[in-house]
């Protein structure tokens, strides 16, 4: 599994690099704030809406630390997906939120 820490992320965005950024958290944790433009699917839902990603795009996961983030990066990749997990998740971003 591929691995990006926050503030490679951070720095990628400040870059204006197009990243496709999905948030696994639950939605009280999301509502405290996430990265802009991110998508948010709940772990739980990871199953049920991967149809709604793009196989030929790759995707950053992100959660609070780091752990179901990198649960959902290994379902997607059994599943054909390109992902990299965020490591140290939220709780290691310093960049804006929205």
């Amino acid at each position: 599994m591929k691995k990006m820490t926050a503030k490679e992320v951070e720095n990628l965005l400040k870059e204006n690099k197009e990243l496709n950024i999905v948030d696994v958290r639950e939605v009280d944790e999301v509502a405290t704030g996430k990265i802009p433009g991110a998508i948010h699917i709940p772990l739980g839902l990871i199953e049920f809406r991967m149809h709604e990603l793009d196989k030929s795009k790759e995707y950053i996961m992100v959660c609070r630390s780091g752990g179901r983030s990198g649960r959902a990066s290994e379902f997607l990749e059994y599943n054909g997906y390109k992902v990299i997990n965020m490591t140290g998740g939220m709780m290691s971003w310093e960049g804006p939120t929205e």
